[in-house]
């Protein structure tokens, strides 16, 4: 890795904490803010990961812990809500790098695709269709809704991915740090302190 990465990813991170914005197009505004062409080598998500890490621990480390127990309850709330669905979080909620800005992922492993779409329907909430890559890279339905975080007193984006329940297999393989990618309703209520081992 060259410094002109480190420095890609550095700049990077300011804009994820931020501005909310995801990997990839942070990525992108921090090499074209630093004057560096469309064919520049960009930082891994790893490393853009550490980097926004060490962004958190100097600029925010006061404010940060507190706002990333607030989407990590608001998260709950919302597995809860669609508990049919096998609902799992992951991004920055689930590794611990959320902010106030962040958005939350949730990955719902349905048996008939059209289901959480219907729930959603059922209960009223309004959403946002979308196409989005999934995390294998194939193209999966997102529905995005807004929820209001009453701790952080502003609406958060809650992206609702939806893949077929046979999905959940390749999901919980570990990353290239070894972690679990995700995580179910136990796993989170585990890391708010909810549930002992």
């Amino acid at each position: 890795m060259t410094d002109t990465t480190f420095e890609i990813a550095a700049s990077a991170a300011r804009w994820v904490v931020e501005e909310g914005l995801e990997y990839g197009p942070a990525k992108r505004r921090a090499a074209k803010q630093l004057g560096l062409n469309g064919r520049v080598a960009l930082p891994s998500n790893e490393l853009l990961e550490d980097a926004v890490r060490d962004y958190i621990s100097v600029f925010c480390s006061e404010t940060q812990p507190l706002e990333l127990l607030a989407l990590r309850r608001l998260a709950l709330q919302w597995m809860v809500r669609l508990d049919e669905f096998r609902p799992y979080v992951g991004g920055a909620v689930w590794l611990g790098t959320a902010t106030k800005n962040s958005d939350i992922y949730l990955q719902l492993f349905c048996d008939d695709s059209k289901s959480a779409e219907i729930a959603l329907i059922d209960q009223r909430v309004s959403y946002v269709p979308r196409t989005v890559a999934g995390f294998t890279g194939e193209l999966v339905e997102a529905l995005s809704v807004h929820a209001f975080c009453t701790e952080l007193k502003q609406e958060i984006g809650v992206h609702l991915m939806v893949y077929d329940f046979d999905d959940v297999r390749g999901a919980l393989k570990p990353d290239a740090k070894g972690r679990t990618p995700r995580g179910n309703a136990v796993a989170l209520r585990r890391l708010l302190g909810e549930v002992v081992a």
